[in-house]
């Protein structure tokens, strides 16, 4: 007995229900800058078109990316990258045990000549910030990022400083080496919408990489395709894309089924759940549609969840993963359709 499509439903002339303002979603606006992005970047990482999408979700949802691997493969070059392309102001702080939460946030410094005291902005005040390596700095270092991450602001001696939109967040943390860190606790990591790794390239891939780098850096030759304006305005459109009831019911039978499950020791929050909704939107409007999809989902789950999701002791002495319990969840909860 073949199985009925998935629910695809129309957009409506004029509904609230997939997010704020009236009217339906410019997705082909969207899906233009998306492409326009991915084209661009493309010139300087090779070969990473999933993680170069999933950080574009990131971005439009209004969230922040973790990115956990090895080093050298370019984690940095991503950031680069996606602050050279729009044209965003791009800082970088290499965290490390000794960093003061005033290194990263700014702090107040006495002018001797008018006899006052003077905000001095740290590194958190720009449009891209990659925090490399944040599991060295020290949990109150990497607690002054919550605030921004959270907020897009920073409160410094009582004073709260708005940051420029777009704001982004790219964390980054070696998952081999652990001498000297100190690992992010699970109400921190459950602050990033989005953790994912880069991989290894394929041997085609890195003589291609060894191509572009022959004579200079493909990052230095980037030039901006798209504004900071745009990337607003599309973080507003995708707010608008439609998500039908049956497609948040099938999202959030999902996280429930998180937080009963045997083999897991911590579900997953409301956070979550919201996670899901605007990714979804996100990356509904970046593939050009005007509804989110059980598919759509799909594509983002595993990014969205297998951080927030802590297995059972006796769950990983059998050599399962968030990831393969997630599957299995996913397998046994029915793919909306049209005729349910």
């Amino acid at each position: 007995m073949s199985e009925a499509p998935p629910v695809e439903p129309r957009e409506p002339a004029s509904s609230n229900s997939g997010g704020s303002g009236p009217g339906p979603a410019n997705v082909a606006a969207v899906a233009d800058l998306a492409k326009r992005l991915i084209g661009n970047i493309e010139h300087a990482i090779v070969g990473k078109r999933k993680q170069l999408v999933l950080s574009l979700v990131a971005w439009l949802s209004g969230g922040h990316v973790l990115l956990e691997d090895v080093p050298g493969v370019a984690k940095t070059m991503l950031a680069r990258a996606l602050a050279k392309s729009v044209g965003c102001s791009f800082k970088r702080v290499q965290c490390t045990p000794d960093l003061l939460p005033t290194d990263v946030t700014g702090t107040s410094i006495f002018n001797q000549k008018n006899g006052e005291f003077e905000f001095r902005a740290g590194p958190v005040f720009t449009q891209i910030l990659l925090a490399d390596e944040i599991n060295r700095a020290t949990p109150r270092t990497q607690a002054s990022l919550l605030e921004a991450m959270a907020e897009s602001s920073v409160t410094v001696d009582g004073t709260t400083h708005q940051l420029e939109k777009p704001f982004l967040v790219i964390a980054t943390q070696n998952p081999v080496d652990h001498e000297g860190t100190f690992p992010l606790p699970e109400a921190q990591l459950d602050r990033f919408l989005m953790r994912f790794s880069l991989g290894y390239p394929s041997l085609e891939e890195e003589m291609r990489m060894l191509d572009l780098l022959q004579h200079t850096h493909p990052v230095d030759q980037l030039q901006p395709v798209a504004s900071a304006a745009e990337l607003v305005a599309a973080q507003r459109e995708i707010r608008k894309v439609h998500v039908d009831p049956r497609v948040r019911q099938y999202f959030l039978q999902i996280v429930a089924q998180t937080r009963h499950h045997s083999d897991f020791a911590l579900g997953g929050s409301p956070r979550a759940s919201i996670a899901l909704f605007r990714c979804g939107q996100a990356m509904a409007a970046i593939r050009g549609k005007s509804y989110v999809s059980p598919d759509d989902i799909k594509r983002v789950l595993g990014p969205v969840m297998n951080h927030r999701l802590i297995l059972q002791p006796e769950s990983r002495l059998r050599k399962l993963t968030t990831e393969s319990v997630l599957q299995e969840i996913v397998s046994e909860i029915a793919v909306p359709t049209v005729d349910a």
